[in-house]
């Protein structure tokens, strides 16, 4: 049997895969603390809501290759892992509030969340999940929450960027896996920001804490301790923090895409002759994970999710996807469509230690059908990618393909078009139809908008 290591870094544990099955191995300690979780029962009731994964004791013992570990569990298998830089505002809001919410219910049976981190969380669809089992743990008297620092600079402070400043944490948060420190989030803040709510107490007082302690060598876990620190005083921070979180929203901001879906350069009828070549495509099989790139606010992965057990639908306009995340929320909810923000000509690298932390696309799972809908003159003309490393690209990950390629006639490629120099002669629609040709079967095409674009299905040869 051979097993696959994982990324996860923590003494308490580690994580790794067999044909696609998720485990982790437990020090005596986390032992300890899983037999005492599973007898909690908030515990058993959020595992049976969703917002836990779902994890159970397996026997591995023996087993080659895993090393010297106390016990094992098994973990449900997320459908897409994604990371906390490649969320939408609501959706980091949302993982925040679980997170406080699991607090709560874990103090109030004497144990708490060791660890605060957005990475600790994963989703189902639009439905966030906390999977990091081993950070619960027994709440001892008097000892303080002592993740309360990296959940202000992974949680509190990137929302608060954003919707007091109007920044986007996204690439705060990729730059630096530990997130935002206090000092740097006191320097961004203005005279007027600190009488915002929050401000004061959790970035201002948080600062000069760190600054005064940082090089002293004062242990403070020990000092709060020693203190008396009273379990009632992390849960009305908690209570505080979820109240500060709940009232945060975005500043009144239009991006570029958000709403193209409603504005987009197609007339009714031919729009609904798009859609209907997707659907067609789309329910030629039964697909396991469908991409939908460009997605904007999801009218075509919706469409392919009729017909796919996962759809990762992404998109890079921010704005566009928050759109997308609240109307399957405010919707069915759905448990098949994540969306993400994700610039595809600068897509998340493989990051962390030894590059394996945290993955890039494609090694986190390829798909076998990825929707490339008005999105082609963007990689091309926007990003500057060469047209035939783009097909190469789709080719290498052996996926079936439904693209639309944008003619020069077409008054969003004029647009794009009208402040640069062209300097594209690959963009033409023979070339485009011989590239995809040369690495891919036409199984159907059709014209769009008076010929000023066509749209391929086209499967692996």
């Amino acid at each position: 049997m051979h097993f696959e290591p994982g990324s996860y870094r923590d003494r308490s544990g580690s994580v790794f895969y067999r044909d696609g099955r998720v485990f982790r191995g437990l020090s005596e300690t986390a032992l300890e603390n899983w037999e005492l979780l599973q007898r909690a029962p908030f515990f058993e009731k959020n595992r049976k809501a969703g917002r836990i994964v779902d994890t159970w004791s397996v026997d591995l013992k023996g087993e080659p290759g895993l090393g010297q570990w106390a016990g094992f569990l098994e973990h449900a298998r997320i459908p897409f892992v994604s990371y906390p830089y490649e969320w939408s505002f609501g959706m980091l809001k949302d993982a925040a509030l679980l997170h406080l919410d699991l607090m709560r219910e874990a103090l109030a049976s004497d144990m708490i969340l060791r660890d605060s981190s957005p990475y600790n969380i994963q989703w189902n669809g639009v439905h966030p999940v906390f999977i990091d089992i081993p950070s619960f743990a027994p709440l001892r008297k008097g000892e303080p929450w002592v993740g309360y620092r990296q959940f202000c600079e992974l949680f509190l402070y990137p929302l608060m960027l954003q919707a007091y400043k109007g920044i986007d944490f996204r690439p705060w948060l990729r730059g630096r896996i530990d997130g935002i420190p206090a000092e740097d989030m006191y320097r961004l803040m203005s005279l007027r920001d600190l009488f915002r709510p929050g401000v004061l107490l959790h970035v201002a007082a948080q600062s000069a804490l760190q600054q005064r302690y940082s090089s002293k060598g004062v242990n403070v876990r020990n000092q709060l301790a020693s203190a008396g620190f009273d379990k009632r005083l992390i849960e009305r921070n908690v209570n505080k923090l979820a109240a500060l979180i709940s009232g945060l929203k975005l500043p009144p901001i239009k991006t570029e895409w958000s709403d193209y879906d409603r504005t987009h350069s197609y007339d009714e009828r031919e729009f609904n002759r798009k859609l209907e070549f997707v659907r067609a495509a789309a329910s030629t099989r039964r697909w396991q994970l469908v991409w939908d790139l460009g997605c904007n606010t999801g009218t075509f992965s919706r469409v392919a999710a009729e017909h796919a057990d996962y759809v990762v639908a992404m998109d890079g306009d921010w704005m566009a996807i928050e759109n997308f995340y609240q109307r399957e929320k405010a919707g069915a909810a759905s448990h098949s469509i994540l969306p993400l923000v994700v610039n595809l000509t600068d897509a998340s690298p493989n990051q962390g230690w030894r590059g394996a932390e945290r993955k890039g696309l494609a090694e986190r799972g390829q798909p076998e059908l990825t929707l490339c809908l008005a999105l082609i003159h963007h990689i091309v003309i926007s990003g500057n990618v060469p047209l035939a490393d783009f097909i190469d690209w789709l080719a290498g990950l052996g996926t079936a393909v439904v693209i639309e390629f944008v003619g020069r006639e077409d008054e969003m490629v004029q647009i794009l078009l009208a402040n640069r120099e062209d300097q594209y002669d690959d963009y033409q629609p023979e070339i485009f139809r011989q590239l995809l040709a040369a690495r891919f079967e036409i199984k159907a095409e059709q014209d769009l908008k008076d010929g000023k674009r066509r749209i391929y299905f086209a499967v692996p040869k």
